[in-house]
């Protein structure tokens, strides 16, 4: 009996270690542009499961966004990091940051033309139910999952990581069909108090179910360890806002995705 329970148990490892988070680069395209995004994905299991968008900081996706997008895997998430900028462009100096993002923000066109191509690759994945799908994004990408969401996609919710909450179309949040979770850094002197009062005023009249989430004592990029922990520099990581906040992105995902 002791010999037999043991076989068991050495099956079980066997098959725990078989099972396991896989990933692999994705090369895509919007119109002539060729983008290069990062998969993650459980393959403990063949069935179809939600999958969440994931959209990177101003510098692209880095080991912050794959960690991220593996974490989703491991929560059982198809899991799918986006690239908005194109393959190969990975702006490390936050000059080079900072003009690339500008591209996108100032047309917002292309922002919701890119995230879009990210959208329909991840809902091309195998593993994937179409019909349950969200989105998040962190910075720069919480501005870009909030303009997915103002362009009428078909997602579940959106989710943003102290991200710029402005739009030059506040107009569009008639068109949001999921729900929208904002959060935020109470202290981000990026993401001013004026910026938050008006994108709560532009929820509230296009009648959106949306909730907003403020974190005291962060600033802006808390969730990302490689910001460092001087909240002088107006970017810095907070562990409590950073757990606090992913927790909350679970249980909205328990929400929608019921």
């Amino acid at each position: 009996m002791r010999q037999l329970l043991l076989l068991l148990t050495l099956l079980c490892l066997a098959v725990t270690a078989e099972a396991a988070v896989k990933t692999k680069t994705v090369e895509y395209r919007q119109g002539g542009s060729v983008l290069e995004g990062y998969l993650a994905w459980d393959d403990a299991t063949s069935v179809k499961r939600p999958g969440v968008l994931v959209v990177h900081e101003w510098t692209g996706i880095n080991d912050h966004i794959r960690k991220r997008t593996e974490m989703l895997a491991k929560l059982g998430y198809v899991a799918f990091a986006a690239d908005i900028y194109g393959k190969g462009i990975r702006p490390a100096a936050q000059s080079d940051a900072a003009a690339t993002a500008a591209i996108y923000k100032n047309d917002r066109a292309l922002m919701r033309a890119r995230v879009r191509a990210g959208l329909e690759e991840l809902k091309k994945q195998k593993l994937v139910d179409p019909h349950r799908i969200a989105a998040i994004g962190y910075c720069f990408g919480g501005t870009t999952v909030l303009e997915l969401a103002r362009d009428a996609a078909d997602v579940k919710g959106v989710v943003s990581f102290h991200g710029g909450l402005a739009t030059p179309t506040p107009q569009d949040a008639k068109n949001i069909k999921g729900r929208v979770l904002a959060l935020h850094g109470a202290d981000d002197p990026f993401v001013k108090a004026d910026e938050v009062a008006a994108f709560q005023d532009e929820m509230r009249k296009a009648g959106v179910d949306w909730q907003f989430v403020s974190y005291g004592n962060a600033v802006h990029s808390f969730t990302n360890a490689a910001a460092g922990n001087d909240n002088s520099k107006g970017a810095a990581y907070n562990e409590k806002a950073d757990k606090r906040s992913w927790e909350a992105m679970k249980e909205f995902f328990a929400e929608i995705f019921r």
